[in-house]
């Protein structure tokens, strides 16, 4: 695929694009940037370590990170984070809040007034 077509499509558009090819990178440097982006996430740097993780697909940082979200009333980015963990034990609870909420709303709309 020739991703520079694909983005020249969007082009002045301000648009952030995100693709599921991760940069190749060997295990020191995974291990290393792990390393790193727990020590961010222990700072409080939260969303330094979030791109470090989502870089290297550190699963068990991405948890944290999730857990850091749903703390901070943030269930859209938890679940996110969780799903892309992936941890569907975490990610469950909250699909299944945000789809009683959806029926909640469908049913209101269909009820008259």
């Amino acid at each position: 695929m020739d991703y520079k077509k694909v983005f020249d499509r969007f082009a002045g558009q301000n648009v952030f694009l995100k693709t599921v090819k991760r940069p190749s990178i060997n295990d020191a440097q995974r291990a290393a940037l792990n390393r790193r982006g727990n020590v961010l996430y222990n700072e409080g740097d939260i969303e330094g370590a979030r791109r470090i993780f989502l870089t290297t697909g550190y699963s068990d940082g991405l948890v944290r990170i999730g857990d850091f979200y749903k703390s901070q009333g943030r269930k859209l980015d938890a679940l996110r984070m969780y799903w892309i963990a992936p941890d569907r034990k975490r990610s469950k609870p909250i699909i299944m809040e945000l789809s009683a909420l959806i029926q909640n709303l469908i049913h209101e709309e269909d009820s008259p007034a």
